[in-house]
């Protein structure tokens, strides 16, 4: 499958992007958990990034250096994600830490991370710095730790010219199935991205410039999908910080009524979300008519939430239409595949049974959405274990190549000669297959369950889970083990607890639910405490992590605990979730 052609890209970098959108009437606008509102033009952001330039530089910033964004969603983001560009260095956002619990985790993570990019400074907050001595102590940036205020003192300000072919982010991929790995993009990619983007989604005259967005500022869905391709428009983007929406996720729906957003992307979890969490009375006055860009990904998209998200707030002008499930990943900068504007969902009926056994694809009761054809200046090919490319409605491994691939991964010439092939292609690591010119996902390569010789992708178990009274919606993993004295791979589920039932109740329901769905019974079915699954810090489940902690004894199982504990506890859980954000 081949994209549109892309169009000549509009500016040589980011930089000139920024200059560009500094001179328009466009705005960021931060929203706090009171809706409360704080407004920052496009020319404001781009003085200030000036002058924290200047500040990076005094510091002793080289150029092509590059300076790790530990920040929340913030104008201190703002300042140090575009000074560190108009320094000529290499911004590495980050996230920071959240879970109280597990910060020696998190430093050990955040340490490797800082190590394998070379960062020479880290740029943080006064309140994230008291948290990140020993990740700064293990990593010994050169230049150490500083706050973005300290950074911008001075009335100095400063732009280095830089071109296309520099390097202008590492973003980490998501590490749902390996340590996370450093994405190298170049400006030139950048750019190519949000152009592919904009022909995806077009402006017309009447259209409303706003985006608003949830999402961290430190995964590309939110920095690429929604900063940057903001300043490509040019248009405003109202911000939300992750956290926040979780508690409170009308503010998201709010925010896209009262500033007339006409795109927001957000993962599957999130309209998942809304429609338990967001009551008739916080919509009051709410007009979600000029949403015309809904865009789901960044996980497992689901038919279901998809239709009942439409159906619940038609009431409010929402249209189905606008809801345009995607793919894309870190190596690609972001997008992939994009369905038609306007449409709104296509879902496929598959037999899991044949999908499993055979690779192909026959009517049936698994429904599956497609996620579109491939954006502009992209192509996608389905190939089997041979590299050959496979017919339509044969599961294979998903490739492709476009302008805004990575460059590599940076520092590792061995992993990037693993994804990338001599002729420009990414393995994407993904299994799908393509049918009427559309690309339907069924999983991850490396989480595929085999049974029996069958090839299952996990979420053909995990996706009965959703409905299992007992279980944590959307916190459920099914992984392939050996048992102990086996020899043949078995199914294993891994649940968080979302009530206070006996385990072995609920442990038995999720075996009766993934028995009826798949015809496969469950080895092993253990019920854990809220929050104990292991997670990316885009909010994706680790499966590999989970089973390997599963063998080595770190899961607990729950407690009991009364009702109210359990409230406790689980607000708790889903406040750290978010923060690690469960978004992306």
């Amino acid at each position: 499958m081949r994209g549109p052609t892309l169009p000549k890209v509009r500016f040589p970098t980011v930089n000139a992007m920024l200059a560009a959108a500094g001179e328009t009437p466009f705005k960021l606008t931060f929203v706090d958990a009171a809706e409360r509102e704080e407004s920052l033009p496009w020319g404001d952001v781009y003085r200030r990034a000036r002058r924290t330039a200047a500040g990076l530089v005094r510091l002793g910033v080289r150029e092509g250096e590059r300076v790790a964004l530990l920040l929340p969603t913030s104008p201190g983001f703002m300042d140090a994600f575009f000074g560190t560009l108009l320094a000529g260095a290499v911004p590495v956002p980050l996230y920071p830490p959240v879970r109280l619990g597990r910060l020696e985790e998190y430093h050990r993570a955040t340490a490797r991370m800082l190590q394998v990019t070379g960062a020479s400074l880290v740029l943080t907050d006064s309140r994230v710095r008291l948290l990140l001595g020993p990740s700064v102590e293990r990593s010994r940036p050169r230049l150490g730790c500083h706050t973005v205020e300290e950074a911008s003192r001075g009335d100095d300000e400063r732009e280095v010219s830089v071109g296309p072919a520099a390097l202008g982010l590492i973003q980490f991929s998501s590490g749902s199935t390996v340590d996370p790995k450093p994405v190298a993009l170049t400006h030139g990619a950048l750019l190519s991205q949000v152009m592919a983007l904009e022909v995806a989604m077009p402006v017309s005259p009447d259209t409303s410039r706003v985006g608003v967005s949830w999402l961290p500022l430190y995964h590309d869905m939110g920095l690429i999908g929604c900063l940057l391709s903001a300043l490509h428009y040019p248009g405003s983007l109202v911000l939300i910080p992750p956290e926040v929406f979780l508690v409170k996720p009308a503010l998201w729906l709010r925010a896209l009524s009262r500033h007339r957003g006409f795109i927001s992307p957000a993962p599957n979890f999130a309209y998942g979300l809304c429609l338990k969490r967001v009551k008739d009375a916080e919509m009051e006055g709410v007009d979600l008519s000029s949403w015309k860009h809904a865009l789901n990904g960044a996980e497992p998209v689901s038919a279901e939430t998809l239709q009942r998200f439409a159906e619940r707030f038609e009431r409010w002008g929402f249209s189905a239409r606008a809801l345009r499930p995607v793919y894309g990943l870190s190596e690609a900068s972001l997008a992939v595949t994009f369905p038609p504007g306007g449409r709104g969902p296509r879902s496929l009926g598959v037999d899991p049974t044949v999908l499993a056994c055979e690779g192909r694809v026959e009517e049936g009761s698994r429904m599956l959405v497609s996620v579109g054809s491939p954006v502009a200046g992209f192509e996608v090919e389905v190939r089997d274990a041979q590299g050959s490319v496979l017919p339509d409605n044969r599961v294979g491994a998903v490739f492709t190549r476009g302008p805004s691939l990575m460059e590599s991964y940076f520092g590792d010439a061995l992993a990037t000669r693993r994804a990338l092939t001599l002729d420009g292609w990414l393995d994407t690591g993904d299994q799908g297959f393509i049918a009427d010119g559309e690309l339907y996902l069924t999983g991850r390569a490396k989480d595929v369950v085999i049974i029996r010789g069958a090839n299952h992708a996990p979420q053909s178990f995990e996706e009965p889970l959703q409905a299992v009274e007992g279980v944590r919606t959307g916190c459920a993993v099914a992984l392939g083990f050996t048992p102990e004295g086996g020899q043949d791979e078995a199914l294993l589920i891994l649940a968080e607890r979302g009530g206070a039932e006996e385990a072995s109740d609920v442990e038995e329901r999720i075996r009766a639910a993934v028995v009826e769905a798949t015809g496969v019974r469950p080895h092993t079915v253990k019920l854990l405490e809220p929050g104990t699954l292991p997670r990316t810090s885009s909010g994706k489940l680790r499966r590999g992590e989970a089973l390997r902690r599963y063998l080595s004894g770190e899961l607990t199982p729950p407690k009991k605990v009364g009702m109210v504990g359990m409230a406790v506890e689980m607000a708790r859980s889903a406040l750290a979730m978010a923060r690690a954000e469960h978004e992306s």
